[in-house]
């Protein structure tokens, strides 16, 4: 059984996460780890300055790669589903790119691109492209012939079996991969972003505040970052489970 998020789970689950930070900070009792009651206040009057901008940069770096990784690999992930020829033919470059980490990638898409917003963009949707990719493609692979003989039998062409019959049963297994490659996004986007920026919370947590020991305000970044990736992460989730309720209700 598939479980629910739901704002009261995620809001009780911050609950439980302030709870354990704060036991945490007076067993430890150093600056290196202040507790939530000390870091909030300094949170939410930040977010609406300095914070906020960074907060704003890095959000629109991650949401510009996943709207591109989404709009190549969903197209591509359902042409090989269908072209089987043609997949069988790039599966092997698929099997080799795919379990490599595309972080090693950031010196020599650098060198390419140069430090810009365009390349830490293109990173992040590099790895998310083929996380989308190779579900897609087997999604769309795997229907059954049945289904797609029915379609067929009523007059559609390659494009009207793409848009009634792949891009409907896929969609699912996209939001379902997309929804877990959240999480290696914002890592990636942490990383990205130390390198020659000014703005972003990857720069704001390691150069405006580890850097020079402002502990307080680097945890404030890095509850930013983690309410970056909730919030991401819920949206699609919230998406995925209506989908699945209008899908469930139909088939009732």
């Amino acid at each position: 059984m598939k479980r629910r998020m739901t704002p009261f789970s995620v809001f009780m689950g911050l609950m439980m996460l302030l709870v354990i930070w704060q036991g945490f900070s007076l067993v430890l009792n150093r600056p290196i780890l202040p507790s939530p009651v000390t870091v909030l206040p300094i949170f939410f009057r930040s977010l609406f300055g300095d914070l906020g901008l960074h907060l704003l940069a890095s959000a629109g770096r991650v949401l510009a790669a996943m709207s591109l990784a989404v709009l190549t690999a969903v197209p591509a992930g359902l042409a090989l589903g269908q072209m089987h020829k043609v997949d069988r033919f790039l599966d092997p470059l698929i099997a080799i790119f795919y379990p490599i980490p595309k972080i090693v990638f950031l010196p020599v898409i650098y060198v390419l691109m140069g430090i810009t917003d365009l390349s830490k963009i293109f990173l992040i949707a590099l790895i998310v492209f083929f996380q989308i990719l190779v579900v897609v493609r087997d999604e769309a692979a795997n229907l059954h012939p049945e289904l797609i003989l029915s379609v067929r039998s009523l007059g559609a062409g390659r494009r009207g079996l793409f848009r009634y019959v792949y891009l409907p049963a896929s969609l699912p297994a996209m939001l379902t991969a997309l929804r877990i490659s959240v999480g290696t996004a914002i890592a990636v986007l942490f990383i990205a972003e130390q390198s020659l920026t000014t703005y972003g919370l990857g720069y704001y947590i390691v150069v405006e505040t580890y850097q020079v020991l402002l502990y307080p305000e680097m945890y404030c970044g890095i509850l930013g970052m983690g309410l970056l990736g909730l919030a991401l992460y819920f949206v699609i989730h919230t998406i995925e489970a209506r989908i699945h309720r209008y899908r469930y209700s139909e088939e009732g």
